[in-house]
């Protein structure tokens, strides 16, 4: 866990009001005491309303809320939406945290703002299912400019392997795709994240050429 959301996660605990041992905190975040310690120093340096000290515990003296953001209820209705298609829909390491965010949101979030009625609902399918196991490492390889190694299947069953320097994934409701410059064509390719049968970084890292960067491709598809 990241240390800003480390201390996201003990404001949310001290909230209630009720004095805390720092070793209970430490048990619930799986960190040292020491490391609660240095944490709780941290926040009251900040000016948060907390009095205690170590051996004793922590308390909240006075509640606390987030600077208010000003959402619509539509507006909240958009950004609940976005973070369940995320929770249903990407990789893990981002599944788990839009569910995070999801949480951090409901907890800041004015009580007359919340929806009251039923609850939104997104299924994934199963090609996003299968497209799930590559997707961060995709997103890797897009943002640290490395090659991947593919070994895909087609639609119509042909296996083949591919070197590609990934450039842009998209996902279409149903199915992800990978817009990639393939070294074995020489041009533009799109693949079906779920037909790829392994995926890995391999290749080495390249630089934006001309020609070849998604810019190049959306140009060419707005070609008449």
């Amino acid at each position: 866990m990241r240390r800003s959301d480390r201390l996201f996660e003990l404001i949310q605990i001290l909230r209630d009001g009720k004095l805390h041992r720092a070793s209970d905190m430490a048990a619930a975040l799986e960190v040292s005491t020491r490391t609660i310690w240095r944490d709780m120093a941290t926040l009251i340096a900040s000016g948060l309303p907390v009095e205690g000290e170590r051996g004793v515990g922590y308390i909240l003296t006075s509640p606390i809320t987030l600077p208010p953001v000003a959402l619509t209820r539509d507006e909240l209705e958009a950004l609940r939406l976005g973070v369940l298609l995320v929770t249903a829909a990407a990789d893990p390491a981002l599944a788990r945290a839009a569910s995070s965010l999801r949480a951090k949101i409901a907890a800041v979030t004015p009580e007359a703002a919340r929806d009251s009625g039923p609850d939104t609902f997104v299924f994934a399918s199963a090609e996003v299912a299968r497209a799930a196991p590559h997707l961060s490492v995709i997103r890797r390889a897009i943002r640290d400019h490395e090659r991947l190694w593919l070994r895909y299947c087609s639609l119509s069953g042909r296996v083949s392997e591919r070197l590609v320097r990934p450039l842009q994934l998209e996902f279409w409701g149903r199915a992800w795709t990978l817009t990639a410059w393939c070294e074995l064509r020489h041009d533009f390719r799109v693949f079906r994240v779920d037909l790829a049968e392994a995926v890995d970084l391999r290749g080495g890292p390249f630089l934006p050429e001309p020609g070849r960067t998604v810019e190049d491709y959306l140009a060419r598809l707005a070609e008449p």
